[in-house]
Order: structure tokens, then sequence, then C-alpha cells
């Protein structure tokens, strides 16, 4: 899995836990609030995994052989 496809894949599986989470909350005056948390939860969460994941597929620097002497 060295391509940049699961990133697409999880991102479809955040939008639908968000869209779940979004539809599910409860009525009553903290319901904005509830929303607010869950979607900037998953938000922040998608966006940590992409860079590690990506950082982990794509290194900027390229592994370096030793010099032997």
């Amino acid at each position: 899995m060295s391509s940049s496809l699961p990133t697409v894949y999880i991102l479809f599986l955040a939008i639908l836990v968000g869209s779940a989470g979004w539809f599910g909350t409860p009525k009553g005056p903290n319901q904005t609030l509830i929303r607010t948390s869950i979607l900037l939860t998953l938000a922040c969460t998608y966006l940590m995994w992409m860079v590690t994941y990506l950082a982990q597929v794509h290194p900027l620097e390229s592994p370096r052989l030793g010099v032997q002497e």
C-alpha cells in the first residue's frame, strides 16, 4: 500500500462518520457545540493521520548509503 489512495478511502470514512455525527446529534441547547466538536475532532484526526502516512510513503529525504572507506 505505497500509494496515496488510502488517504482518499479514509477521507470518505471520515466524511461518513462526520455525517452520522451531524444527523445523530440530539436536539438541545448544546447541539451546535456537539456537532462542532465532532467535526473538528474528525478533521484534526484525519489531517494528523494523513500527514503521518504520506510522510512515510513519500519521504522528503531518500535513505543514504553509508560511505565505506
